[in-house]
């Protein structure tokens, strides 16, 4: 899959400045060094990604691994905290995890806020709907009268669907699998996800149907966000995401949760 060079621009160049009287004075590099633990922000509904099996509580998913690797490099234990993309921005300024590794597309608003590495996956937006759904037959059935259009709060694609709809009805959903029970029940004609969610929520949903773009409708690369400032403790992961890249764990880890045709180079 290639990646918009747009995009790519953006994660690395499409960073907040800071004053001086801004920037980080202790970096997180000395607390996780410090401490022996580093604080990994996940979202646990995320499925091949970061995601937590609710009868086994067993994590999961390419960034579960990715972490796992990175806390093996530092030499320490990994602590993993639970955030969503609702609650990213504050959990990572606020200092409740030293880096947030749960695939964050790298967004205009995120870029102001937040600190991003280089992209490890990219992936366009999809669309779930129901086996017996009539109105949707194919992607341009969405953005028409009478359909409705569920995505998650604080998801990319609650404000690329904002943008993007102008018929079709948006139903901004903030508590877990709501827009897959809308959906389902029929009062939502499809929710809007990316490539990963939407291949491990379609093995295991019998009832549901994949509807994808024709070409590329808004491709987003994805990345870990830290707060900004800490120089230091961006250049180590920085050079994590190099290494993987480029000795094979992230490829490993992607092909293991069939994610490989989402790789950013």
């Amino acid at each position: 899959m290639r990646i918009i060079p747009l995009l790519l621009a953006l994660a690395c160049s499409g960073l907040p400045l800071l004053s001086a009287a801004e920037t980080v004075t202790t970096s997180h590099l000395d607390r996780v060094r410090a401490s022996k633990v580093i604080r990994v922000c996940i979202w646990p509904d995320y499925f091949s990604i970061t995601y937590r099996n609710p009868k086994t509580q067993q994590l999961t998913g390419i960034d579960i691994d990715m972490a796992q690797a990175l806390g093996k490099d530092l030499d320490v234990t990994v602590a993993f905290i639970d955030s969503s993309f609702a609650k990213l921005v504050d959990d990572v300024t606020q200092d409740r995890c030293d880096v947030a590794m749960f695939a964050v597309g790298i967004t205009p608003q995120r870029a102001a806020k937040l600190r991003f590495t280089s992209p490890h996956l990219a992936s366009d937006i999809y669309a779930v709907t129901t086996q017996t759904n009539r109105r949707i037959k194919g992607w341009d059935d969405i953005d028409k009268p009478g359909a409705v259009v569920a995505v998650a709060k604080g998801t990319l694609h609650e404000g690329v669907m904002k943008d993007k709809l102008k018929l079709a009805k948006l139903l901004v959903l903030d508590t877990p699998f709501a827009r897959e029970q809308e959906v389902q029940s029929g009062r939502a004609d499809v929710f809007m996800t990316d490539y990963p969610y939407s291949q491990r929520f379609l093995a295991n949903a019998d009832w549901a149907r994949l509807v994808s773009p024709p070409g590329n409708y808004h491709l987003t690369p994805y990345a870990y966000a830290v707060k900004p400032g800490d120089d230091r403790w961006h250049a180590r992961l920085e050079r994590f995401v190099s290494d993987v890249k480029s000795d094979g764990r992230l490829m490993a880890a992607a092909k293991r949760h069939k994610l490989d045709p989402i790789v950013a180079p």
